[in-house]
């Protein structure tokens, strides 16, 4: 239950349940600790995550894993403390794995930490040297500096190693029956009504007041054509579809397969508002569940 609310975006639930748990007497044990302190990842409670750490270590004589320092290294790093996360992964009773690096790495992006971020991909590329994934964010970080040198390294390197970016895939369920979109996708049958009504719903958010963020475009190119390329990313076409294919009010989920960017996040909250409909999209971290506008993750994923 401290899990799933977690993953829900519930991140006050997941703590007071916690915290129930402890005043009925029952123990924690490591499982139930990677449950509030992921909670606490999500919910960007520093202080909360400081200390249950420190509780579970100090009095409950619990030693640290992997997944509880994963949680930590992402709640310092998502918070800003970059250099206190780069401390605690210097301090770790185990020897670190591609998630702890890799949640440093991503923390490097959303603050433009150029220096830290070479060196998180350095050590991800020596645990997993075909992630295509990492190189990306890494590339990300270049472009958000305007270091589109950089940009060009990295892409040469992946290049050079054989490494393909992974394709961003959306797919919803409309009555038994599952339907995948890629970004810019055509191949729908249905796919001059999906583009229509995503540019009937882009007009009305756009009236709504959603502007679209270019910058999440990490591609050396004109503002306009960043804007197309946001405007046709997979979970839009997913959406527009389950739009036009159920009755009005009906709730929407779509899965993908990465995370969803800052912009689609956006947009989907306008979305929720101007078509009155929830709308819940279980991208590779979590679950946001969309509604009149805002989303459960209290915009910090």
């Amino acid at each position: 239950m401290i899990s799933g609310y977690s993953m829900h975006g519930n991140a006050v639930d997941a703590i007071s349940l916690f915290e129930e748990m402890i005043r009925q007497g029952y123990r924690p044990d490591h499982i139930t600790f990677v449950g509030v302190l992921s909670a606490c990842r999500h919910g960007r409670f520093l202080d909360e995550g400081w200390r249950y750490f420190n509780k579970m270590v100090q009095d409950y004589c619990i030693d640290p894993t992997l997944q509880h320092y994963t949680c930590m290294v992402d709640l310092l790093g998502h918070t800003g403390r970059l250099k206190e996360a780069l401390d605690l992964i210097g301090q770790m009773r185990v020897r670190p794995d591609s998630a702890v690096w890799g949640s440093l790495l991503n923390a490097c992006k959303i603050h433009k930490n150029v220096e830290l971020g070479e060196l998180a991909l350095d050590r991800l590329i020596e645990l997993e040297p075909n992630d295509s994934g990492n190189y990306v964010i890494l590339s990300n970080i270049y472009a958000q500096a305007g270091q589109w040198d950089g940009v060009a390294r990295v892409r040469r390197l992946m290049t050079d190693r054989g490494i393909k970016k992974s394709v961003a895939c959306s797919w919803i369920e409309v009555k038994n029956e599952v339907h995948a979109f890629l970004s810019g996708d055509t191949t729908h049958t249905m796919s001059d009504a999906i583009y229509a009504e995503l540019e009937k719903v882009t007009a009305l958010v756009n009236e709504a007041g959603y502007v679209p963020k270019t910058e999440t475009v990490f591609h050396d190119i004109e503002d306009d054509e960043k804007t197309r390329m946001v405007c046709s990313h997979s979970e839009r076409l997913a959406i527009a579809f389950g739009l036009i294919s159920t009755a009005h009010g009906t709730r929407l989920l779509i899965t993908k397969n990465l995370r969803a960017c800052e912009d689609c996040h956006d947009f989907i909250k306008f979305v929720s508002r101007v078509t009155q409909r929830e709308i819940t999209i279980r991208d590779v971290n979590r679950y946001h569940h969309f509604n009149d506008g805002a989303c459960s993750c209290g915009d910090h994923w």
